[in-house]
């Protein structure tokens, strides 16, 4: 993943290293941004365009900052619930994430804590946990539904199951189905313009790969389960350059709406946990076998193999388990975190890369699908030390401005620049789950 890598022809501009740290955050955001713009960049010539992205280091680091930039009508979100963060324990740390309501009262009831106000939650949330060890607290929460992660070494999750496993996986796989797919037609304005994704995600990695096939073109539709809304902030962060409506996959008729919809698309993109879809033949071996030029792009926390590769994480929990809170820990010892959500991002630009690498190829190598992981990105991290002399503070990246349902929006665009022109959202944020379940692109 090297920064300045001229091989695909996108230039790179902006200051080296953005943000101060042991790690090298700026090279593997870069890095992912880059890989998308070189991926679009090669769909459009093979169907018969050739536009000239540019990667700019301060629209990256603005990109991935950008729920922190986010306003409606002047107000900045909350981002974090008051149960997530870092709390110590008998031994050391545990890491929590209480941002879903399901969540906190998994939490709650695995440290048998009352649904108490967040402030109130808290102290007695610490009363328990000071009792346990981090692993202890790991173990218990999960076993509930909750999420939470012990604040380890590098060390010590590369000798975990987990970590060792991931240690084999590549940071982007690809399996082809060998059926010739679909032609691909020529472009419109942009490398994706006439194609067709179901975004089948949540929270960050996947929304921001949905996101950017989006603003490159695609006609982008996100279905969420009534019963488990996504959080506003979310909906509102990663919301743009899509529609969005609700299925209950439970429920028959919209089970086979949404098949419908599937036999109709170009790409499916799935971000819950590995095999939770697959009970409803919403897998990517499932989807495969049914529609054999589909490209289907997966995202786990954790990896693909390994004991913990059906669990549920986040960005956060996953630098907690893998060395990177620890890294980043503070002068008293307290676990730090990285400037930005740089695992869920960099995750989420890399598998949209991956799935234009593999549209561009369809029509000879047919569907297939791509999947990357938070703890395989981790992993690369990991192993790229910032560079010298430390970052620099580059001045703000503007942000532009637009009216939603929601309110007005001050937002920051995409991190290309085309044919030397900011590219930007061709739709805001729609009414969360108000869209129809239909396609609205003529074939």
């Amino acid at each position: 993943m090297g920064f300045a890598d001229p091989s695909c022809g996108v230039r790179v501009s902006g200051p080296r290293s953005v943000w101060a740290g042991p790690l090298d955050v700026s090279g593997l955001a870069v890095a992912g941004v880059r890989e998308a713009a070189c991926a679009a960049a090669s769909l459009a010539h093979r169907r018969g365009a050739s536009p000239g992205f540019t990667v700019d280091s301060r629209a990256v680091a603005a990109a991935l900052a950008s729920l922190d930039r986010l306003r409606v009508d002047g107000r900045a979100l909350q981002a974090w619930a008051g149960l997530s963060g870092f709390f110590p324990t008998g031994d050391g740390w545990v890491r929590l994430h209480a941002n879903y309501p399901h969540h906190r009262r998994a939490l709650l009831s695995a440290l048998s804590v009352g649904a108490e106000d967040d402030e109130t939650a808290a102290g007695l949330v610490r009363r328990a946990l000071a009792d346990m060890t981090a692993v202890e607290a790991e173990d218990q929460v999960r076993a509930a539904g909750g999420v939470a992660a012990a604040v380890r070494t590098a060390e010590s999750w590369r000798q975990h199951p987990q970590g060792s496993a991931v240690l084999g996986e590549p940071l982007v796989a690809i399996e082809t189905t060998g059926v010739p797919g679909a032609a691909l037609g020529r472009t419109g304005e942009l490398p994706l313009s006439g194609l067709r994704v179901l975004d089948l995600t949540r929270v960050i990695a996947g929304p921001v790969a949905t996101r950017t096939l989006g603003a490159l073109g695609a006609e982008v539709l996100r279905i969420d389960p009534p019963h488990r809304p996504e959080l506003l902030e979310q909906h509102l962060d990663t919301g743009f350059a899509k529609r969005s409506a609700l299925a209950d996959l439970r429920r028959p008729g919209q089970r086979e709406r949404v098949e419908e919809l599937v036999s109709a698309a170009d790409v499916v993109i799935t971000g819950y946990r590995p095999a939770a879809l697959a009970g409803f033949g919403l897998g990517a071996e499932q989807l495969l076998q049914r529609h054999p030029g589909l490209v289907v792009g997966e995202l786990a926390a954790w990896g693909f193999t390994g004991p913990w590769s059906r669990e549920r994480g986040f960005d956060s929990i996953v630098q907690a388990a893998s060395g990177i809170a620890h890294r980043y820990r503070k002068r008293d010892g307290r676990p730090g975190a990285l400037p930005v959500q740089a695992l869920d991002h960099s995750a989420g630009y890399l598998l949209a890369a991956a799935v234009m690498r593999l549209l561009a190829r369809r029509p000879e190598t047919g569907g297939g699908v791509v999947r990357v992981s938070l703890a395989r990105v981790a992993r690369e991290l990991l192993g790229m030390a910032a560079p010298e002399p430390g970052a620099e503070e580059p001045e703000p990246w503007p942000l532009r401005t637009c009216e939603c349902p929601h309110g007005e929006l001050a937002y920051v665009p995409p991190p290309f620049l085309l044919d030397g022109e900011q590219l930007d959202y061709s739709s805001p944020p729609s009414r969360y789950g108000q869209d129809d379940l239909v396609w609205r692109s003529a074939r």
